[in-house]
């Protein structure tokens, strides 16, 4: 195997999923040292102890974590209003990045930092880890191969708890308030969903409109609803359901209808996959996606990112489709402001 690499970790208080990268990044071979930038000193402990000998050193300052770890890979978890500014240092200093999401709160500001990351020949990664999850990788290699023709449709929802939108703590997050994370449910959950629709059918959002607002009505300034309408540029269309409304757990759902049938997607039930298909001219039947049902979650996707930093392998998701699915976002956003359809890009 190659030289493992060092991953530089670009974190605070505020940091989340650390839990999961701290995990990914000890169990991955292709890492070789960690080093960590935490100026509140918070992510620490958690770090020695999950990390172990890969953690080779701790920083107040990115800048100085950059300059003296040099890493391949940096991993940037912090609130989106403040991640920009770090993904910018990390491209600087010549290191592919890996970022949680939404990463900013404007579409235009990743924007400039993938223009960036393509002049570097650096890959810009955000963290839309359902992606690589084994029924979706089957899904979308179903639909390469015509298993239910030509695409005509799809509809999708995910679905989260209102109970933790009645929590003070919660109010305090930053992903719970629009000045810090751009968004509510959609740019923190449902975008996932979005990323899935337009990897599983290779078709990208081209206009977007709908709806958003706090139906649950607690003292928040993001929206816990968003009723999302596409158009695909492959001429089909497609509807996005997201928000918080169960009293616990996720429901959560892609549909997509074609010209010889039709699959369905399901990432939290079983089973995590079926589809029916007239394709082959037999008598037609339900199937039941019976492969593997992990590894699924940051810990692969993490890995994945490694292995691209370090040459090894493809991106797991490029800048591009990273891009495309938050100017979907907020396009959708501007659209539900002023009740107009809005391109995207």
């Amino acid at each position: 195997m190659p030289q493992p690499i060092t991953v530089g970790v670009i974190t605070n208080a505020s940091g989340v999923h650390l839990g999961a990268y701290f995990t990914a990044l000890a169990q991955a071979e292709e890492v070789g040292a960690v080093a960590l930038s935490d100026p509140s000193g918070q992510c620490v402990e958690s770090a020695r102890t999950t990390l172990g000998k890969k953690l080779t050193s701790v920083h107040r300052d990115a800048a100085a974590m950059l300059r003296r770890a040099q890493p391949v890979m940096a991993l940037v978890s912090l609130e989106a209003v403040a991640a920009p500014p770090a993904i910018d240092a990390a491209l600087e200093a010549g290191s592919h990045v890996f970022a949680e999401k939404p990463a900013c709160i404007r579409a235009d500001d990743f924007d400039r930092l993938n223009r960036k990351a393509d002049g570097k020949h650096l890959h810009l990664m955000l963290a839309l880890a359902n992606r690589l999850n084994p029924e979706v990788l089957e899904a979308r290699r179903l639909i390469r191969s015509g298993a239910i023709g030509k695409l005509y449709g799809l509809e999708m929802h995910l679905i989260a708890d209102q109970t933790r939108l009645t929590r003070p703590a919660y109010h305090q997050k930053w992903f719970a308030q629009k000045a810090r994370a751009g968004g509510g449910h959609l740019a923190w959950l449902g975008l996932h969903w979005l990323d899935l629709a337009m990897y599983i059918t290779e078709a990208r959002v081209q206009q977007v409109t709908g709806f958003a607002g706090n139906v649950g009505g607690q003292p928040l300034d993001v929206e816990d609803s968003a009723a999302v309408v596409m158009r695909f540029d492959n001429d089909t269309f497609g509807t996005l359901t997201s928000g918080y409304y169960t009293d616990k757990g996720y429901h959560s759902h892609i549909k997509i209808w074609g010209s010889l049938g039709w699959l369905h997607v399901d990432t939290v039930a079983e089973p995590a996959l079926t589809w029916y298909s007239t394709k082959d001219g037999k008598q037609a039947e339900v199937h039941t996606y019976d492969g593997p049902t992990g590894p699924k979650g940051y810990t692969p996707f993490v890995r994945a990112a490694v292995r691209a930093s370090a040459g090894l392998a493809d991106p797991p998701i490029t800048g591009a489709e990273s891009l495309r699915v938050l100017q979907t976002v907020f396009a959708f956003y501007t659209a539900a402001t002023t009740g107009t359809a809005q391109p995207v890009g």
